[in-house]
């Protein structure tokens, strides 16, 4: 019998459209184009499929989140500043309860006090930030190899 390959949804939150414009010295010079590019390579080599979605609307957001359950078998979110203020993305994760990753391509605990609270983190299985590009690939690796280990334990 085959397993199924697992279906992951990227969500991307507020500006994160502009990344490669908006602030380089602390976003990268990357665009946002560019790191599902490198994301959709990564899920070609981990064996699974991803759908990227970026929205700079809450409500967009808690859709995508709301929709995803029955679909994708887990979630890695950049909720970009509706980290710090979002209880509406909180809920909706934990009413889904999809294992999620959090990942920031800043460190937001190196940044002004107000970044350093995030309201998703309570709800996600783990963060990764202040690794650039490489926090989206850290977190895929570590969002599929939890949905991996999680599906082969008795």
């Amino acid at each position: 019998m085959t397993e199924s390959p697992l279906s992951l949804l990227i969500l991307h939150g507020p500006n994160l459209n502009l990344l490669g414009q908006r602030e380089p010295g602390i976003y990268g010079q990357l665009t946002l184009a560019k790191i599902n590019e490198l994301l959709q390579q990564q899920a070609k080599a981990l064996d699974v499929t991803i759908t990227p979605y970026q929205s700079n609307h809450e409500g967009s957001l808690v859709d995508a989140i709301q929709s995803a359950l029955g679909q994708y078998s887990g979630i890695l979110i950049n909720p970009g500043a509706y980290t710090h203020t979002s209880v509406a993305l909180r809920d909706a994760l934990l009413a889904v309860q999809l294992p999620t990753v959090e990942v920031h391509l800043s460190n937001i605990y190196r940044r002004e006090e107000f970044r350093h609270h995030s309201y998703i983190a309570p709800v996600a299985i783990g963060q990764i930030s202040g690794f650039g590009v490489q926090s989206y690939c850290l977190g895929l690796q570590a969002l599929v190899q939890h949905l991996r280990d999680e599906a082969s334990s008795p």
